[in-house]
């Protein structure tokens, strides 16, 4: 976690007793710009110097039978009670270049029995959603209507398999039906409910959050259970399958080393769970809109300890695994509030404000610094739940300031990551210190492009960037920030927190000077 030090205290020590000249010399500190009250801090970006490909799956999504994810969210149902995909949210998704989806779950799919969810949906039968809301969810959208999404969205599907409840035949079967091109039975039954070829299914989980409501198992015996359901997941047509195992909940590294050591040559990736408040499904997780600035510390704490938390957990793998062939997939993340007031508490709807963005950007930022391990991630989730992209209310739409962070960094997606150094800055709260800057620096055939985060709510940050192994003339910008941490979107206001363009760098004297706002996220394009 984040150090804590009473650094206000020993400053004003160091000013009354004349010594800044001297721990300057001795310690290369960089004083405030006294005339403009901004830290000046330092950046130098290497052009010419890529250490690993930003993968675009870090940037994708989740979509689970929860609340209005599903129906009443990426689905709506018509006045005869079929059920259709959203245009205008499609429309939204693929502005933002979603790489792939996350379905049926979460903790939903080691309860989803998937040929309920086939053929005529008259004649499917009915589920209580006993883990959210305690609905009924009639199955109307199964894998047929999902796979549309995931043609429509021009993305690629994971599929997460039942473990917790179903079979290894279960499994494998429903494996079969999507990926053999025939004949057989289950490409038989598929073709007999109006899918002819097969579907070019690659990512597959077995089971999900296997250490709780997946089963509550322990880490060896769910290592024996993944090992005998992966066995029997074979290539099919073209599909060759990439075994995903239920990876740890947060900081248990137990959990990882165990998996790594009884099952890891039998996996592709390893899915780790982390959100930004920790805690069970009962614990009080504060307000989305009415927060205190502790409140939004222990946040931007919870996103910044991804690096340490990713750091350990490939280090475990790394024993293993030395070729780094297994992918460490952060398969949920993102904040989790309390549910918005009068809304049923099992469909854990919340608001989502600049906040939110924010710990979006930052969660990026240190993802791509483990790049040589983490390969995809998926943010929870992508419509009406938890950090979503998008807010429904029958025919209205809006988008949330998480979205616009996800179209920001689109400039990231599979693009050279540059070598770069970054005098973060600290944003100092009581005994709480972390860096106050996070930024990435990636190079594709359109230029090189960077993003900054400044996580202090008060204090612009000045940045002198050094950019070195080429030359450049001209920088554009635009920023996401507002007056507030709890500014939203809402759908008689869909602006408040969106995109504006930002003309707060320039070049002088062979850098580029960036002042940046507090509480901000910035992207540059240099040419």
């Amino acid at each position: 976690m984040a150090k804590k030090i009473h650094l206000n205290a020993l400053w004003k020590q160091f000013i009354s007793k004349g010594y800044v000249f001297l721990l300057v010399v001795l310690l290369g500190v960089q004083l405030p710009d006294v005339a403009t009250g901004q830290s000046a801090q330092r950046m130098v970006i290497n052009v010419d110097q890529s250490e690993e490909v930003i993968n675009k799956h870090i940037y994708g999504h989740f979509a689970e039978h929860l609340g209005r994810g599903i129906y009443d969210g990426l689905w709506r149902e018509d006045d005869e009670g079929n059920f259709h995909i959203r245009q205008d949210i499609v429309d939204a998704l693929k502005a933002i270049q979603i790489p792939n989806i996350r379905w049926p779950g979460g903790c939903f799919a080691d309860y989803y029995f998937w040929e309920y969810g086939i053929g005529p949906v008259e004649e499917r039968p009915s589920i209580i959603n006993v883990l959210w809301g305690g609905v009924v969810d009639n199955n109307a959208v199964g894998t047929h209507e999902f796979m549309e999404l995931v043609d429509a969205l021009e993305t690629e599907p994971i599929i997460v398999g039942n473990v917790g409840s179903g079979t290894v035949q279960e499994m494998a079967r429903w494996w079969e039906y999507m990926t053999h091109p025939g004949p057989g039975s289950m490409a038989d039954l598929r073709k007999e409910n109006g899918r002819e070829d097969p579907w070019n299914v690659h990512y597959w989980g077995v089971g999900n959050e296997s250490w709780g409501c997946g089963g509550h198992m322990r880490p060896q015996f769910y290592a024996d259970l993944y090992k005998q359901f992966a066995t029997f997941l074979h290539p099919m047509g073209d599909s060759e399958p990439f075994r995903i195992a239920a990876g740890a909940a947060g900081d248990d590294y137990e959990w990882t080393e165990v998996l790594m050591r009884e099952a890891g040559h039998m996996m592709e990736g390893l899915d780790l769970h982390h959100y930004t408040i920790t805690g069970s499904w009962e614990t009080k997780k504060g307000e989305a809109l009415d927060f205190t600035e502790a409140e939004y510390v222990e946040l931007m704490e919870g996103a910044q300890f991804f690096d340490e938390l990713l750091y350990r957990h490939k280090s475990i793998m790394d024993v293993y695994d030395p070729e780094k062939r297994v992918w460490l997939i952060v398969g949920e993340w993102g904040t989790w509030h309390e549910p918005l007031e009068g809304t049923n508490p099992g469909f854990l709807h919340q608001q989502n404000a600049l906040r939110d963005a924010l710990t979006a950007s930052v969660s990026f930022d240190m993802f791509h610094r483990h790049l040589d391990r983490v390969k995809m991630a998926n943010i929870a989730q992508t419509v009406n739940v938890l950090q979503a992209m998008i807010l429904t209310d029958e025919d209205q739409m809006i988008l949330t300031p998480t979205y616009h962070v996800f179209e920001f960094y689109t400039v990231h997606h599979d693009a050279d990551y540059l070598s770069f150094y970054l005098d973060a800055g600290e944003y100092v709260y009581d005994d709480i210190v972390l860096e106050a800057v996070t930024a990435t620096a990636s190079r594709n055939d359109d230029g090189v492009h960077v993003t900054m985060t400044n996580v202090d709510p008060h204090e612009s940050r000045r940045i002198e960037i050094d950019l070195r192994g080429d030359e450049f003339r001209q920088v554009s910008g635009r920023i996401l920030t507002a007056d507030a941490l709890n500014a939203h979107n809402t759908f008689e206001q869909p602006d408040v927190v969106s995109p504006q363009t930002f003309n707060g760098a320039r070049f002088s004297d062979g850098k580029l000077v960036v002042d940046l706002p507090a509480k901000s996220l910035i992207v540059l394009k240099l040419r």
